[in-house]
């Protein structure tokens, strides 16, 4: 029974994530649908730089309470959604 809330509450988590990214990085050209899961944050994926790396550190660690390391840490961390959402449930 454990099992399905988990999935449900993960996905949940995702699409919070998906709705951050496109509030606090102004990628309002994009919907919720539009960015994939597991698709890199970074470079050939959504694009984004190191500038919206800080950027959205800043808004998890404030939205979610949660603290993203600097650095070669947090590479893993950023590498998608579901990496994020991870990191998130994780550090609640």
């Amino acid at each position: 029974m454990l099992r399905p809330r988990r999935i449900m509450a993960n996905e949940e988590l995702k699409s919070e994530i998906k709705q951050l990214l496109i509030k606090e990085l102004d990628i309002r050209d994009r919907s919720e649908a539009d960015i994939v899961d597991d698709e890199p944050l970074f470079g050939e994926g959504l694009g984004l730089d190191s500038l919206d790396a800080l950027q959205l550190a800043m808004a998890i660690e404030e939205r979610f309470g949660v603290k993203v390391p600097e650095g070669d840490a947090a590479r893993p961390i950023f590498a998608s959604v579901t990496a994020l959402a991870e990191h998130v449930a994780k550090s609640r």
